[in-house]
């Protein structure tokens, strides 16, 4: 049985990147997943995103489509993904 991961990606790189993405005080994505909520099992979901990225099934949630005002009126869509896909991204 093979053991090692096809991408070496340390785990220390998912804490960094945690405590970016939770400094950043950004809002839930489409799963309604809040830091605050993350962070009730944060050892088993920043384990979860290091699993899935260091084996390569790792794949982004869609993102929660919210429309913004523009300075020069009107509105402008931003896109807000996930805790874990930000997380991910910043890794």
């Amino acid at each position: 049985m093979k053991t090692e991961k096809p991408f070496n990606i340390p785990k220390r790189l998912v804490w960094q990147a945690y405590q970016k993405v939770k400094a950043n005080k950004g809002a839930e994505g489409i799963d309604n997943e809040t830091i605050e909520r993350f962070e009730r099992n944060l050892i088993g979901n920043l384990y979860k995103i290091w699993n899935r990225m260091s084996s390569g099934t790792y794949f982004p949630l869609p993102v929660k489509g919210v429309s913004i005002p523009k300075k020069s009126g009107g509105e402008r869509l931003l896109g807000i993904p996930t805790v874990s896909d930000r997380i991910a991204q910043e890794t």
